[in-house]
């Protein structure tokens, strides 16, 4: 199978449309490498994969789920991350002497009994438990 360049590669629009439908966490790995969990399915430990994105040009590079594995195709895992990046949810390219994320406006920690609430489990504030 031949590969094609990231800029190559087809926008699915049903991978996009699939990335607005479902639920994803985020967790930045390292710069420019993007754990991407699936929140949608009924066990989210076994959806989770790395997207990766260029630290010079940020387009996106690839993920490690089979359906860009196998089929060299734009996925809804990148469309996730690429509307996270897009509206500032997500910094894919932490400094290294970024402070600690502010608590988002909609934060409602409080009210769930330790458990973390969605705006700060998508701006990586926090992590859901296993």
């Amino acid at each position: 199978m031949s590969t094609k360049p990231p800029s190559e590669l087809e926008v699915d629009e049903t991978a996009h449309k699939r990335a607005q439908w479902e639920q994803f966490g985020f967790r930045v790995e390292a710069p420019g490498m993007v754990e991407v969990t699936n929140q949608s399915h009924e066990n989210p430990a076994e959806h989770h994969y790395v997207v990766s994105i260029d630290g010079v040009t940020e387009e996106l590079m690839a993920c490690t789920c089979p359906h860009h594995t196998h089929r060299n195709a734009f996925c809804k895992h990148m469309a996730a991350v690429e509307n996270a990046t897009d509206d500032g949810t997500l910094d894919a390219f932490p400094s290294e002497d970024s402070e600690d994320v502010a608590e988002p406006e909609d934060c409602d920690c409080d009210g769930l009994n330790g458990f973390p609430c969605w705006p700060c489990v998508q701006t990586g504030r926090e992590e859901l438990p296993n």
